[in-house]
């Protein structure tokens, strides 16, 4: 095979003359070259781990201490009272320093000091500065002196030019709660839910819970807080995530979309090659940590942990439990087309292929007819299937020879791309269905030909249209939408197309073309992807989905009403529900604690009394339009409390789900935690927010607008809604529950969502378009 042949080095041949030693010195050249790539790569990084370690400092600051300081000493002035002089008496002595090189070196000496003084103060005074969020409980718009000045100070100590890991070692801790507000929460919580029997019995469990375990579990969660950096993280990736033995796909991953209503090119290698690019400089961004970190009003820094395990990332199958596997680099993407896998390389000549070469190389896999291997159509069905007998199968058949080579060309591929045989987006007579069936093509597909268990999957579908499937366990989806965000839009507005829907840019005849994956998988392994496929099928099978943008009105009109655009959705999503199931239900909403350590994410229960007074207002005509208005405004400030509690790690959910985790360790039985975690989520909720407002002027092409994202049902007989609010005019909507259930049906949820959204309007009173 050619690319075998161009991967050797060198030959020799022995012969009675001796060796006949023949050097390749094309391969050697990328030998050279792949090296100098490496060696830059590990010089960046350590000059990033020293900016990020003495930030909000820079070695700059050093320079201009020490320059002062030994000035100081030219002059005769000893600013260090003495100190400089005892450094001095500390130096070993030696022939080849002279008295003033032994003063200088003093005076280095303790102008390094000084400045790593300054660095942990202004390290410590920021992190203390972080710690009060106060701020969050003021009115949008009416700021506090308090507030300003307290600004003023972190904008002072937040230092400039932050990298995107510069402000990791500033943030503060999650605190943990105590636990009579986290009971006394969630009691407040269930109340509107549970009928006066019920609920007394769950006020007795808390109350027992609150005076007898609890202390005890409180006592390790907080020894926990004070020796680990985040006291939820691990444990949540570990047993929400990576000990959940159900099919990822569906059930954990979720996807994004294309622009909904523009399509740059419909020519699939075209599009895969310049998105694949653009996904390339997002990495190179993130490898230099050039992205700026995330900054709430400009000024309060988010965490950036989950960036790091973005790329050369996948979720490794166990019999008990899952493992994440990062590399520092990989020079390759794995892609599947019509039931074949190949590997492209992504470099070289030491540099990264430009986005007309990397269309060349997808169209030769386009063009390749070569039939897949026995097995090999259906084999990406083990990630999509019960994580188990994948776990089993890929010991027992994917180990050694073939197998285990092609599987690991798979696993430490950058990411995974899909060269998908079908077209989507708004076509036919039905576009509304139309979307809705992109959207089950970018969530589960045929569940073969997607590789769930990388950290992204991307899809270029034959008509140019693309998406993103995305495994949840190593990030949220707030860092994989910046991440889609730059993709779309560089894709766009910096690479662009030619006149003809091609890539621009020159071709190098001498990259290799993609080398085939060879497998060679026994049948009794392909029984176990069929058993898998099955299950996956059925799963995907079983899914609804209705995605819809609402253009009556968005974010500009609700803010009329001087309210949270946030609060007023959740609060139509309560009316919706009611509508649709006669009945309130435990309701998840996903907020960021992000402000601390390795936060990822706490459960807003938008579902409170205060809320369900509201809707039974809405839902009874006696009520008068003031009456309305008025207990909608205090729904609104409930939720608004309820969204700042739990960005300030102060939510309910995360604090007694590592309370149960302590239970299990101790081996003691707490029927509070265990009725508590064992509650379905009725209707689980989540908001995508745009990240990068700069990277295009959406009121200069409004046109390129994307639909957002969604995720599957978290419980059978419930539904999953996403949304995203694009600008001033519109709300995009994904809903997903299963036609199994009896009580639920997308699209009769989404449009109760529509009619919701329009009887809000016409309470406030609003105008139409």
């Amino acid at each position: 095979m050619a690319e075998a042949h161009q991967a050797v080095a060198f030959q020799f041949t022995v012969s009675p003359e001796g060796v006949d030693l023949r050097l390749s010195h094309v391969a050697l050249k990328q030998v050279y070259l792949a090296g100098l790539r490496s060696w830059k790569k590990k010089i960046t990084r350590l000059r990033n781990s020293l900016l990020t370690g003495v930030f909000p400092a820079s070695p700059a600051s050093w320079l201009v201490m020490a320059t002062a300081i030994l000035a100081s000493q030219a002059s005769r002035l000893d600013p260090s009272m003495g100190l400089i002089g005892k450094i001095k008496e500390h130096l070993p002595a030696s022939a080849y320093l002279s008295e003033p090189a032994r003063a200088g070196l003093g005076a280095l000496a303790f102008a390094t000091l000084l400045w790593l003084g300054l660095v942990v103060t202004m390290r410590g005074a920021l992190r203390a500065l972080l710690c009060y969020h106060g701020w969050m409980d003021e009115e949008h718009g009416h700021t506090s002196l308090a507030t300003k000045f307290w600004l003023a100070l972190v904008k002072i100590f937040a230092g400039r030019r932050p990298m995107l890991y510069s402000y990791q070692a500033s943030l503060p801790r999650l605190p943990v709660p105590p636990i009579r507000d986290t009971v006394q929460r969630y009691l407040e919580s269930v109340r509107p839910l549970l009928s006066d029997p019920r609920f007394q019995r769950a006020a007795a469990l808390a109350r027992d819970f609150e005076r007898s375990l609890g202390p005890r579990l409180q006592w390790y969660l907080t020894l926990k807080s004070w020796w680990a950096t985040n006291y939820v993280s691990d444990w949540w990736e570990e047993y929400v995530y990576l000990r959940g033995r159900g099919p990822l796909m569906v059930n954990s991953n979720y996807y994004a979309m294309d622009f909904l209503y523009v399509t740059p090119t419909p020519m699939q290698a075209a599009r895969a090659g310049n998105v694949v690019h653009a996904l390339l400089l997002y990495r190179r961004l993130l490898n230099r940590e050039e992205i700026k970190p995330l900054m709430i009003q400009g000024t309060l820094p988010m965490c950036s942990a989950q960036y790091e395990r973005m790329f050369n990332t996948t979720r490794v199958p166990g019999v008990e439990a899952d493992l994440l596997q990062h590399r520092q680099d990989s020079r390759h993407v794995a892609v599947f087309h019509a039931g074949r896998f190949f590997r492209v390389g992504l470099y070289h000549g030491g540099r990264l292929l430009g986005p007309r070469e990397l269309q060349a190389q997808f169209q030769r896999i386009l063009d390749d007819p070569t039939p897949p291997a026995p097995g090999e159509e259906t084999l990406a069905a083990l990630t999509a299937g019960p994580r188990e007998p994948w776990a089993r199968a890929r010991r027992s058949y994917f180990g050694s020879g073939r197998n285990q080579e092609s599987l690991r060309a798979v696993e430490q591929a950058a990411f995974f791309l899909t060269l998908d045989t079908t077209e989507q987006g708004l076509l036919g007579p039905e576009p509304g269905r139309a979307l809705d069936q992109y959207a089950k093509a970018l969530l589960h597909g045929q569940c073969h030909d997607r590789w769930f268990d990388k950290s992204f999957t991307v899809i270029i579908f034959r008509n140019g249209k693309i998406g993103l499937n995305a495994e949840h366990s190593w990030a949220d989806a707030p860092i994989m939408g910046h991440l889609w965000e730059y993709t779309l839009a560089t894709d766009i507005f910096q690479l662009g197309y030619s006149a003809d829907g091609h890539c621009k840019g020159e071709l190098d005849p001498d990259i290799p073309p993609p080398q085939k994956l060879q497998w060679e998988i026994p049948g009794e392994c392909q029984r176990v992807i069929q058993d898998s496929l099955r299950v996956a099928q059925a799963l995907a099978d079983d899914v609804d989905f209705h995605t819809f943008a609402f253009k009556d009105f968005g974010k500009g009109l609700i803010k009329k009403c001087r309210t949270s655009p946030d609060s007023f959705i959740q609060l139509a999503l309560q009316l919706a529900h009611f509508r649709d199931k006669g009945k309130f239900c435990l309701t998840y909403e996903a907020a960021m604690t992000r402000l601390f350590r390795e936060g990822r994410t706490e459960t807003v229960r938008s579902c409170s009394i205060e809320s369900c007074n509201f809707v039974r207002a809405m839902m009874d005509a006696a009520q008068s339009t003031s009456q309305r208005l008025a207990l909608f405004r205090v729904a609104a400030t409930k939720h608004q409390t309820l969204y700042r509690r739990a960005m300030m790690g102060a939510g309910i959910d995360r604090h007694l789900f590592c309370l149960y985790v302590v239970s299990k360790y101790l081996g003691v039985d707490s029927p509070f935690l265990r009725e508590v975690l064992s509650e379905p989520w009725g209707l689980s909720t989540s908001q995508t927010p745009i990240q990068q407002f700069e990277l295009f002027d959406l009121k200069k092409h409004p046109d390129y607008i994307s639909c957002g994202g969604g995720f599957g049902p978290v419980d059978d007989n419930g539904y999953g809604v996403s949304y995203i609010i694009i600008g001033e005019d519109l709300i995009t909507f994904h809903v997903s529950c299963k036609f199994s259930s009896p009580e639920t049906d997308a699209h009769r949820f989404g449009a109760n969502i529509r009619t919701a959204l329009l009887d809000l309007r016409a309470l406030f009173n609003l105008p139409t378009k």
